[in-house]
């Protein structure tokens, strides 16, 4: 299962589990998009593989309200 991981590694900033603005390797390091874009480059600084958009995660009991 991914480990969803709730702030940023760089600058510590929330990254709740429904957000938008989350970035992974494949070791699932976690960056907000800010740092990931500018910093970072694109790239993981602890492997340097790419970042790429987290999945989101719905809470558990939340329902699907689309029709």
């Amino acid at each position: 299962m991914l480990d969803m991981r709730t702030s940023c590694e760089r600058c510590t900033k929330a990254l709740p589990m429904d957000s938008e603005g989350a970035v992974i390797c494949s070791y699932e390091c976690t960056f907000c998009t800010e740092c990931a874009a500018g910093p970072l480059q694109g790239r993981c600084p602890n492997c340097r593989g790419e970042l790429v958009r987290r999945p989101r995660r719905i809470a558990k009991g939340a329902q699907d309200t689309r029709q």
